[in-house]
């Protein structure tokens, strides 16, 4: 890198896009010169890897979530230039921190669907494997959310307000999309995804909605100034918001939009491109294209393949759906029966009428083949991907792809033996696991620098960066009390930052010599802070009775978003914001315990959390949670798990050992003997406190603000509701274990030795849990892709 090029090149753009120099810029416009700089660099690179990949087979991952986070530090690392460009901003008087903080979270995704997105993005790049992203580029994300008197507040997340200089916008490119009643221009943004220790660069290509005509003069003319842009307003809606309310039609049908938009526009893209090569050779299609759909949102995409090839390209039905089922692929993300989407057909019939034909003929088709194999009629009915007047997304997904795979062992397992028994039988062959994993540059390398130059130090070398098994070698270090002191010393440090971050942000002090306990991820009934928040209440009254318990004192640290429209979910984030306001304001207390509940979590906020964490909160009803992610990236930083047998838990403790976490509650086989007779009362009256804290909800002890939200919860909890039973998620089973478990945690940290010991045995035992093991494994099983180095 010519650094003093570098440095006059920061300065150019800074007078050419800003007119100013160095001294006189604000930050976020020194952020922006500064990426562009970068960009500017890699540029060739970006260009040669497209030529290379072009020749042969890629692969195309169709998510409707991307949960990027940050960009500039994390991509300055993976070019290898981090420490060179901190070096001249410091020459330029620019701290590279602030810089750094400025940035805007590209927070296009919800929780871990598209973080998982990300992660797979930067392994195809670190490992060479031709994977371009498709996706829409939300005008704003999800939302920032904030807190007022214990409640969340929705606010836009304008990620774009300082603009994006890490995207280029590619108007050649542009296709245009059709729905019933409307056509709109679907405008790629290409972001580089940059290689770590490699020259490949892969892309991000997402899709912003733009009319047709985005003014009509005319109607402006005659003095109708809304009439003027409504078309403009309609298109752009679109890609507006991520995941808008669909509470109501209007909503829903914004949300079908959304997914057709960007399927269609991605293979009108990836049609165009092929017929540029192969002219109408379409016997081809599957040899140069392997899709995955993330979840069932895209999976919209199976049926447009299909017209395309059909109305528009002239295939017979047959020959398209062979190209269609050896092109697709599905990644099922959920063992929850409600979570797998289904549409209305009306819905389809209004919004995309030619797509929804092709729908019903290929339900004929699939019902014949059914009815050739003497399935029962109950049978059918089960598995007709149209039934009742709704469009069975997963059924459609599993019928017109060749590989439906889960994301954990457990997952699969439940999903092939329970959830899809039926689809199992029928397609044996299509159903294997993929574990999912997590990125070692932005979760341990690039969030924790500290403890990975030690890793390095002690291992001789950083290839663990590329190979995070090599991370195994550190086992040998089990009992060298130096290395374990040293480590203690690490989280020590990584604590007393989030202690500032957190007091500068939430104006909250923590005590970085507490224990630190934490549950971050999206707040859904199924996670269980609400499990959480009643342990934190029970040991609160158990101290108040008696003062001089002896625990490790603990910070319990929370950060979560709720759905806008999940009421139940914003009542938990509530009442443990009223845990909060109770404990943290009680003298009595000692300050032993201490809760947080910080806002707006996101990735930037995670890259704190993570290596500061004692804890790691993964108590997950069993057989709920697919796999998650979060849980890996504590144990990446050396953070054992309290959790259940659940999702990727099973293979954490396979893999690091059960006597370094701290398992505990019901696991599947248990559940599912007793979810038929489960009487959460009867736990409710005889578990010692529960019944204290669950009564909390509705004695006054809190307030809702005359919302019932609390009502609402108690409620659900013994009396159910209508689309569930009381419990549902088997709560009251598990406090009590709970409780124990927690309680074997406060004994087990004051060991410090042996604590940091458990710590080392997570983090040597990770190396199965990087998304390039994963990504290799997508690669070689089911889209037959091969690494190819620019």
């Amino acid at each position: 890198m010519d650094t003093k090029e570098f440095k006059i090149t920061i300065e150019r753009i800074l007078k050419t896009n800003y007119g100013k120099s160095i001294d006189k810029a604000k930050d976020y416009e020194k952020y922006n010169a500064l990426s562009k700089a970068v960009m500017g660099t890699i540029i060739d690179n970006w260009d040669k890897t497209a030529e290379v990949y072009a020749k042969g087979k890629q692969a195309y991952y169709l998510s409707a979530e991307f949960l990027m986070g940050r960009a500039l530090g994390n991509n300055l690392m993976n070019l290898g230039i981090y420490d060179e460009v901190k070096k001249v901003l410091e020459e330029l008087k620019i701290n590279i921190n602030d810089i750094e903080e400025i940035e805007e979270d590209v927070g296009l995704g919800n929780g871990g669907l598209g973080r998982l997105a990300a992660c797979f993005m930067d392994s195809s790049a670190a490992t060479n494997i031709p994977l371009t992203g498709y996706g829409i580029r939300y005008s704003h994300g999800l939302f920032k959310q904030s807190f007022k008197e214990g409640f969340q507040i929705e606010q836009a997340d304008n990620w774009l307000k300082y603009g994006d200089p890490w995207s280029i916008r590619c108007e050649d490119d542009a296709v245009i999309v059709e729905f019933g009643d409307e056509k709109v221009k679907a405008i790629p943004y290409d972001t580089p995804i940059i290689g770590y220790g490699t020259n490949n660069i892969n892309k991000l290509r997402l899709f912003k909605a733009e009319p047709l005509q985005d003014f009509d003069f005319e109607l402006f003319n005659s003095q109708e100034y809304t009439e003027a842009v409504k078309e403009k307003n309609k298109a752009e809606d679109i890609s507006r918001v991520l995941y808008p309310n669909d509470s109501t039609v209007e909503g829903k049908m914004l949300r079908l939009k959304q997914q057709y938009f960007f399927v269609s526009a991605a293979l009108k893209d990836l049609v165009r491109s092929f017929k540029k090569q192969h002219g109408n050779s379409f016997e081809l299609f599957k040899d140069y294209h392997a899709i995955q759909l993330n979840d069932t949102h895209p999976v919209v995409a199976i049926p447009e393949l299909m017209r395309i090839l059909i109305d528009e390209e002239k295939l017979s039905y047959d020959k398209a759906w062979e190209i269609t089922v050896a092109t697709f692929s599905y990644t099922n993300h959920t063992i929850l029966r409600e979570a797998l989407e289904e549409w209305d057909i009306e819905l389809y019939k209004k919004i995309i009428p030619s797509v929804y034909k092709i729908v019903k003929e290929i339900d004929k088709r699939f019902i014949r083949i059914l009815g050739q194999k003497k399935y029962s009629y109950e049978k059918i009915n089960s598995m007709k991907i149209i039934y009742k007047g709704r469009i069975r997304m997963a059924w459609l997904a599993i019928h017109g792809t060749h590989a439906t795979n889960g994301v954990a062992e457990l997952h699969t397992d439940i999903l092939k033996n329970q959830e899809l028994k039926d689809w199992y039988e029928l397609y044996p062959d299509r159903f294997l696991n993929k574990t999912n994993g997590i990125t070692p540059r932005r979760w341990l390398a690039f969030c924790n620098k500290e403890l990975s130059a030690f890793i390095t130090e002690l291992l001789g070398s950083d290839n663990w960066i590329t190979d995070l098994s090599a991370l195994k070698g550190l086992e040998k270090y089990i009992d060298d009390k130096v290395v374990l002191n040293k480590f203690l010393e690490i989280k020590q440090l990584k604590k007393e930052q989030l202690a500032v971050y957190i007091n500068k942000n939430e104006k909250i002090e923590i005590d970085p010599n507490s224990l630190f306990d934490i549950q971050i991820k999206r707040l859904h009934e199924y996670k269980r802070q609400l499990l959480n928040a009643f342990g934190i209440l029970d040991l609160y009254f158990r101290l108040k009775e008696n003062p001089q318990i002896d625990i490790v004192p603990r910070t319990f640290i929370f950060g979560a978003k709720a759905a806008p429209g999940y009421l139940r979910a914003k009542g938990i984030i509530k009442f443990v914001n009223e845990i909060a306001n109770l404990i943290n304001n009680d003298a009595e207390i000692n300050n032993k315990i201490k809760v947080v509940f910080v806002q707006n979590y996101r990735v930037s906020y995670g890259e704190k959390l993570f290596p500061a964490a004692d804890i790691s909160e993964q108590i997950s009803t069993a057989g709920k949670e697919a796999s998650g992610t979060g849980n890996m990236k504590f144990m990446l930083n050396g953070t054992p798990t309290i959790g259940t047998y659940d999702g990727a838990n099973v293979e954490i403790v396979q893999e690091a050992g059960e006597e370094n976490n701290f398992i505990f509650g019901a696991r599947v086989e248990e559940i599912e003997k007793i979810k038929d007779t489960y009487s959460p009362k009867e736990y409710y009256e005889t578990v010692t406190g529960l019944k204290r804290v669950v009564d909390t909800l509705i004695d006054g002890t809190f307030d809702d603000g005359d919302t019932g939200m609390f009502e609402e919860l108690y409620n659900s909890l013994l009396e159910g509701a209508s689309w569930h039973s009381p419990d549902n998620y088997f709560i009251f089973r598990d406090f009590a274990d709970y409780r124990d478990a927690q309680n074997k945690v406060d004994k087990a940290y004051k060991d410090r030795l042996n604590w940091a010991k458990k710590c080392l045995m997570n983090i040597a035992n990770a190396g199965k849990f990087s998304s390039d093991r994963t990504i290799l494994e997508y690669a070689k099983e089911i889209w037959k892709v091969e690494a190819k180095q620019a």
